[in-house]
């Protein structure tokens, strides 16, 4: 059953898949719920789809208003009218990925067998189990083959998963700001933030959806830890520096007397209205366990010796959290493996997050490559 509603310029639409979908776990999954966005139409000859592919804290709706916040869409600079994914052009699709909380199968969702909210009963999933559930939504609308997959950070992973797991079906794709391995401080930052929302007394080990009290202190401070991430020092120097918040001196309290702080407590506060603490966990610990080379043989060329794609790879200088060295170890890769990449380093004082600011030359490079790929 699918249901549909307008948005501004796209649809907005939630399909029940009777799967099942074989998770890397070994768990079966079924049915698959899957939430998801398409802008444009496909063309005749199924030639012109572009799968957009969202972050850790993102979801479906790309390029249109959030139901939640009432926020443009969060990737509006690169995906609309006149931009490098263009609906006037493409037939353009994203997913809630599985385990998130904006209507695809997650621990919010309801378990079948017990009419109650998974929680944490919900299958533990991967990046590339994302993907299989990809896969089988673009098979319901009929979308043999992608143009191209595009995505950041996360999103980036995915872009980096298809080709690998379903080679014949990528022509190309583009990968931003992302790795192809988690490092162990990415996943240490990652385990900072689950240890903050099951230290929260409301956690109640996954169980607080009955009593509609969450967590929400304890994913507060598991956003304000990986948003630091998200940032760069001079960045955040120049944006803040040490200046105080709305007063001429220090309290010599512990409220909120810097202008970092109170940021901080903001997108705290400001994100546990709109996200699910268990999908947190859950989706961490997705990205933990991603390790492309792992997933074959040990090689990460090896991921790719099959795949027909070309590949754009860009990265940002400021980026510490997923560093331009990062980039550069796949983009060795993919020469090993004889697959035609283009590659490129951008400068940018906003860290990890430029990908989804004002990035001209980002825009430029993508809707260059997008244009050349045949």
């Amino acid at each position: 059953m699918a249901m549909s509603e307008d948005t501004r310029f796209g649809l907005a639409r939630h399909v029940t898949l009777p799967g099942p979908l074989r998770l890397d776990g070994g768990v079966l999954l079924s049915p698959v719920d899957i939430a998801y966005e398409t802008y444009g139409t496909l063309a005749a000859d199924g030639g012109n789809a572009i799968l957009i592919c969202h972050a850790l804290t993102g979801d479906q709706h790309v390029a249109s208003d959030h139901p939640v916040t009432g926020k443009a869409g969060w990737w509006t600079r690169m995906v609309g009218p006149g931009k490098p994914v263009d609906p006037e052009r493409h037939f353009i699709v994203c997913a809630n990925v599985l385990g998130s909380c904006m209507g695809s199968s997650g621990p919010a969702t309801i378990n079948p067998a017990t009419s109650k909210p998974w929680a944490m009963s919900f299958p533990v999933i991967t990046i590339r189990d994302m993907v299989r559930a990809q896969a089988m939504l673009l098979d319901h609308l009929g979308v043999g083959t992608l143009l191209a997959v595009v995505g950041g950070s996360m999103g980036g992973m995915q872009a980096l998963s298809w080709p690998a797991t379903f080679p014949d079906r990528v022509r190309s794709a583009v990968v931003i700001a992302s790795t192809a391995r988690h490092t162990a401080q990415n996943i240490a930052f990652h385990e900072v933030g689950r240890q903050a929302i099951m230290a929260d007394p409301k956690w109640q080990n996954g169980d607080y959806y009955a009593a509609g009290d969450p967590p929400a202190a304890g994913l507060a401070v598991a956003r304000m830890a990986a948003h630091i991430t998200y940032l760069s020092e001079a960045g955040l120097t120049e944006k803040f520096g040490r200046r105080l918040q709305a007063r001429e001196a220090k309290s010599f309290g512990f409220d909120a007397d810097f202008q970092i702080e109170s940021y901080l407590r903001h997108q705290g506060i400001s994100f546990v209205d709109r996200f699910d603490a268990n999908s947190y966990l859950y989706i961490t610990r997705a990205m933990d366990y991603f390790d492309l080379a792992e997933e074959h043989g040990g090689h990460l060329s090896n991921a790719f010796k099959a795949a027909r794609a070309r590949f754009c790879l860009v990265s940002f200088d400021t980026d510490w959290l997923y560093p331009t060295a990062e980039s550069r170890t796949i983009v060795h890769a993919l020469n090993a493996a004889g697959a035609p990449v283009s590659f490129v380093e951008l400068s940018s004082p906003y860290g990890h997050d430029a990908f989804l600011l004002e990035a001209p030359e980002m825009n430029r490079v993508v809707d260059g490559f997008l244009k050349a790929v045949r």
